[in-house]
């Protein structure tokens, strides 16, 4: 019997960790399975109830009136703000880490400054900011792109920082010892080195600029993004070609991560 115990609590305790685990992750993929399942919902419902089962919110995601032109333009200014953040908070990163300079520690604490600050802050400085300059009837697409790059750049710049302040200095200092000027050793051996740190800014950076409601909400106009999208028809129905499109994004996430491991594995491959 005691040993039938022992038995027992040693199984719990080597498998308590995994279920513990298990737990937390189907917690957190619970709304996606929600969302997923949602997407073959037959009639537009706000509470979310699965009444029958259908394809065609699938062969045709852009019925919704407005829903693909505000997705296309959540991309272009992901996709751009994603390119200017990444490129400003990499150089910003490199000079903050690579040379001294008066005024290097304030420049530090600055860069935590959005990051800390609440959205409605930035949002409602934005806006005055462009009313002040006299954009206050030109708010769209161009205020929106400045103030994405404006609040993803803080986190491209810390992104790098972490990967730049990690990086083995002996490893330049060996390629110039070989006869490597700066310029072979920045692409030869700094930048692949920091590159998984700069990929990773720039989906985090992404990631940012198309998820956000209230910063958009401030400086957009009458421009109409997909988190504007989704909050005007949560207010009357959703349309399950949200979900649609949710689904659509999380695969491309999952894709994308997987693909990353597998090619970060290949090149950790030891050579035959």
């Amino acid at each position: 019997m005691n040993a039938a115990l022992v038995r027992t609590g040693r199984w719990i305790t080597e498998h308590l960790i995994l279920f513990v685990a298990l737990m937390v992750l189907l917690y957190l993929f619970l709304p996606i399975f929600v969302v997923v399942l949602m997407s073959f919902d037959d009639t537009a419902d706000l509470g979310y109830q699965f009444s029958g089962f259908t394809w065609a919110n699938w062969t045709d995601p852009c019925a919704p009136f407005g829903l693909c032109s505000a997705l296309t333009t959540s991309l272009q200014i992901g996709l751009l703000a994603t390119i200017g953040a990444t490129v400003l908070g990499t150089l910003m990163a490199f000079a903050l880490v690579r040379h001294r300079f008066r005024g290097r520690g304030m420049a530090n604490v600055g860069i935590f400054l959005p990051m800390a600050s609440p959205e409605i802050v930035l949002g409602s400085s934005l806006l005055a900011l462009f009313v002040s300059a006299g954009f206050s009837g030109q708010l769209g697409f161009a205020t929106i792109l400045v103030a994405h790059i404006m609040f993803t750049l803080s986190f491209v710049v810390v992104t790098v920082k972490a990967r730049l302040v990690g990086l083995d200095g002996r490893l330049e200092q060996a390629a110039m010892d070989l006869y490597a000027n700066e310029w072979q050793t920045f692409w030869r051996i700094t930048f692949p080195l920091v590159f998984p740190g700069i990929l990773g800014a720039a989906l985090l950076a992404f990631s940012l600029s198309f998820d956000d409601y209230i910063v958009t909400s401030f400086t957009a106009g009458q421009t109409e993004t997909f988190p504007l999208f989704v909050w005007g028809s949560a207010r009357r129905e959703i349309p399950p070609q949200i979900n649609v499109i949710g689904t659509v994004m999380f695969l491309i996430s999952v894709l994308l991560v997987v693909a990353l491991e597998l090619w970060r594995r290949r090149g950790q491959r030891p050579a035959a």
